[in-house]
């Protein structure tokens, strides 16, 4: 008989996962069975300073009060009607989350990739039925070594090819440009052009930070050419730079937003496509849909996940703490550390590759209490929760001295 959870090991648990779980990951060998605020805990009561945040997820921490309470009165009503039906919680997700964004329309989903997606689609479908691209022909400008997502279509423009080997054949309709130089988009985009598609900070390539113009430069170019600036702020939005987008830094509004992960506050997956009227009008019944998107419990977290977002709290404490982790990085820049990008709450901190790599180096904070993720060779990912404190912050920068002096 199967031993329940509560008696089991970390080390009994990841072994019972190996021969039933797909091996799509490699997670670090913790096994998480608590958590609240910043802190998590493992099944057998260690205690871990959360500095990943499920990769913005979990933007205003573990089970924030406000959001267990908005999801636990939903729970007590409505969950599920399917598109179906109308729900008494859908109007006023998507009326506030318009609004904090200065777009005009929401089209609810659940997945970060299936916002990506649902992009993609009306973006095309904007392109033959208001540009005039002729049909089949509507192409989208991308940037190398971006993430969107895994599945098909979106691995089909990724330079990644951990991600897409083995997975072809793939879509078609897409130019791949590098990231950050505006005369190579200008190049690659032409009369077939539906639409330009670009993380405003690349998080999984490292937190790469554009030149202080680029995205300005990319809203220009796509006025002026008639095509549509898709903006996927899936990671970066809702806070973790601070400001509620990264695209807010240049003062520069998208025709569309992909939004994703904080959106559902850390209790469900809650994803959106929010964008001019004239764009998402283009979506007829039966043209696009999911059975979950829009769901009551989604709508209900949604709405007060926008309330925090509302009040600018999250967004300067993130401004705020950004100086924090800022100064710390860079007086590690010499010892380990060979150089890092951040913004806000976010940074990509590039290790001195003769002391280990990203995984090493993770594991070696694991070992000492704080968790993160590396990227690419020796790179980590440093995305704290919002709610952390500066000296949580700081706690986190020392042990990170630490192990990187041994």
């Amino acid at each position: 008989m199967t031993a329940p959870v509560s008696t089991r090991s970390s080390a009994d648990l990841i072994r019972a996962e190996e021969p039933v779980l797909a091996h799509n990951y490699h997670p670090l060998p913790v096994v998480v069975a608590r958590a609240e605020g910043t802190w998590v805990q493992d099944v057998e009561g260690r205690r871990y300073l959360d500095m990943l945040a499920g990769y913005s997820a979990l933007n205003f921490g573990h089970r924030h009060p406000a959001l267990i309470e908005a999801a636990h009165q939903q729970l007590d009503r409505l969950t599920l009607t399917s598109r179906a039906f109308h729900n008494d919680r859908l109007a006023e997700f998507a009326e506030r989350l318009a609004e904090l964004t200065g777009l005009d329309m929401v089209l609810p989903m659940n997945t970060g990739a299936e916002a990506v997606e649902s992009g993609i689609k009306v973006a095309r479908k904007w392109a033959y039925e208001v540009k005039g691209v002729p049909a089949d022909r509507a192409t989208i400008v991308v940037a190398a070594e971006n993430f969107h997502g895994r599945t098909t279509t979106i691995v089909s423009f990724s330079t990644d090819e951990t991600a897409r080997a083995g997975f072809g054949p793939f879509t078609p309709g897409f130019r791949i440009v590098p990231y950050n130089d505006l005369a190579a988009l200008e190049a690659a985009v032409d009369e077939t052009t539906a639409a330009v598609l670009l993380e405003p900070i690349q998080g999984e390539a490292g937190v790469v930070i554009p030149d202080d113009g680029y995205l300005t430069g990319v809203r220009e170019l796509t006025r002026r050419t008639g095509c549509l600036f898709i903006a996927d702020e899936i990671q970066s939005g809702l806070g973790r730079t601070g400001r509620t987008l990264a695209v807010e830094h240049e003062g520069v509004v998208p025709d569309v937003l992909l939004l994703g992960k904080a959106l559902g506050g850390g209790i469900v997956p809650v994803s959106a496509v929010v964008a001019r009227r004239d764009v998402l009008a283009v979506l007829r019944p039966g043209e696009h849909g999911s059975t979950f998107g829009g769901n009551p419990l989604a709508a209900a977290v949604g709405t007060a996940v926008v309330e925090l977002l509302e009040t600018g709290e999250f967004q300067r404490r993130a401004a705020e703490l950004g100086t924090v982790l800022r100064d710390g990085l860079a007086d590690l820049v010499g010892k380990g550390v060979v150089g890092f990008r951040a913004r806000g709450l976010w940074a990509g901190v590039d290790i001195d590759p003769s002391l280990g790599t990203g995984r090493e180096v993770s594991k070696l904070l694991m070992g000492e209490g704080v968790l993160v993720k590396d990227t690419h060779g020796s790179t980590i990912r440093l995305a704290p929760p919002l709610t952390i404190t500066a000296e949580e912050l700081q706690s986190a920068l020392g042990v990170l001295e630490k192990v990187l002096s041994r």
